[in-house]
């Protein structure tokens, strides 16, 4: 029995200063990626009551988008209106009841008033 020839493959010239190891974990950005806002189509957002908010971070390991955040400086969540897609998953997760949904209307800066959806 004969082995079978793998199909061969044409190599990149990676910059060495982006080159990582085989199997190696790189670092996640440390900024937001214009390049994914995908907030567009969103016709909720959830408003934070921080008086309620306990700041279990619930809502941030819930968000499938990372769109939460903690200030340690304000000791208080962050919301990023750039990359929620309004799915209202950390408001239905968040234990104390600290998040609402609320029309994307309501906002003067409402995403459903774009004049470019895309």
């Amino acid at each position: 029995m004969s082995k079978k020839k793998l199909p061969e493959f044409g190599t990149i010239n990676v910059p060495h200063d982006r080159a990582v190891p085989f199997g190696a974990v790189t670092l996640a950005p440390e900024r937001q990626q214009d390049l994914f806002m995908t907030s567009n189509w969103r016709i909720v957002r959830p408003v934070i009551d921080h008086k309620k908010c306990t700041r279990c971070l619930t809502c941030y390991i819930a968000c499938p988008d990372s769109c939460w955040s903690y200030n340690e400086k304000a000791d208080m969540m962050e919301w990023n209106a750039s990359f929620c897609k309004g799915c209202q998953i950390c408001i239905k997760q968040c234990p104390a009841d600290a998040l609402s949904a609320v029309p994307e209307l309501d906002f003067e800066d409402g995403v459903v008033r774009l004049e470019k959806p895309f």
